[in-house]
């Protein structure tokens, strides 16, 4: 029998990662070739003209799963009886800008939306927040909607996850494929960790640890951990434009394995609710290695930390609690 449609939400359609992100959702690749969509795309009223312009297309393009299609301007309509929700749409940094004014400006955002979700959305709505500054975002979120559960709102964090197999797969001139359980420890910002501790990849002779096969502690402790976090600054110097094809593949993916489940014996990096797990500050969204079943994410627990990560992940820890007072002074 076939399936019902799934409404799938995506704020700042209009936009570059936006305008790469609805084919993929409409051909099937962050819900399954199967599943039929309604996708609901929002932007702001001077995009409006832009955004119409991707529901043409979305038609011309004749996507057998696209079910339907809502372009608005309007957050109540965006919101309404959506299944996922994508929150793309966010106030960029600006040059002379001040980290505060960007995060009062998102704090204003991320609440409204916050709001037209909690009412509007359905039950069990999935959230998985994009916009920089993605945790914080995600935290804003999550107090402006306490009925939504703090387990079902995500922020992006599978981007730097990715771009962290590829720099293995490129160092190592393997398959991308064949390297597995990287970590991406707290923010989705600089202060990130990268982690290869206890990544491996599939071998003719089996599975062998990357340190293993890279044997270049010095690479793997430096330059490799630099190049993932300041990835997204070097795609900005090369094309002028932010990461845009890659967010929203990283999107498809975070989505795909939160709802369809991560492979046996894999974990992926999710921002989600802290609980303190590896001494994270708790109560901030903090990215974390998580394995999927049924619809919901665990922590994989138990792996060791060495004195070298322990360090990382304090001081992106200390980095989010430090967004999350700005951010909360942002409210007085």
């Amino acid at each position: 029998m076939a399936k019902e449609p799934v409404r799938v939400l995506v704020t700042g359609a209009a936009g570059q990662i936006g305008y790469a992100l609805v084919p993929m959702i409409a051909r099937g690749v962050m819900l399954g070739a199967d599943q039929p969509v309604i996708l609901h795309m929002l932007d702001i009223p001077p995009a409006a003209e832009a955004l119409n312009g991707v529901k043409m297309e979305l038609v011309d393009a004749a996507f057998p799963l696209l079910k339907g299609v809502v372009a608005t301007t309007d957050v109540v309509e965006a919101c309404t009886g959506v299944n996922v929700a994508v929150m793309v749409g966010g106030f960029p940094r600006k040059e002379g800008m001040e980290r505060k004014d960007v995060m009062s400006k998102n704090v204003s955002i991320y609440k409204s939306q916050a709001s037209a979700l909690e009412q509007h959305a359905a039950p069990n709505c999935k959230v998985l927040v994009v916009a920089n500054p993605a945790n914080t975002n995600a935290l804003i979120l999550k107090e402006f909607a306490p009925s939504i559960p703090a387990k079902n709102i995500t922020c992006l964090t599978r981007l730097d996850h990715n771009r962290a197999l590829g720099q293995i797969s490129e160092k190592l001139n393997v398959q991308v494929s064949d390297v597995k359980n990287v970590i991406i420890w707290g923010n989705h910002s600089s202060s990130q960790y990268p982690d290869v501790n206890h990544a491996t990849v599939m071998t003719p002779s089996g599975e062998k640890p990357v340190r293993e096969l890279v044997k270049d502690d010095a690479w793997l402790n430096g330059e490799f951990i630099t190049t993932v976090q300041q990835r997204g600054a070097a795609i900005i110097k090369a094309r002028k434009l932010s990461s845009a094809l890659s967010a929203a593949s990283a999107a498809c993916d975070h989505i795909r394995d939160w709802v369809l489940g991560t492979p046996e014996g894999t974990w992926v990096s999710m921002g989600v609710y802290s609980d303190g797990s590896y001494n994270a500050p708790a109560g901030v969204i903090y990215s974390f290695p998580v394995t999927c079943k049924n619809g919901e994410w665990t922590i994989v627990q138990g792996l060791a930390i060495d004195e070298f990560s322990r360090k990382k992940l304090d001081l992106t820890g200390a980095e989010l609690t430090e967004e999350k007072e700005l951010a909360y002074s942002c409210l007085s």
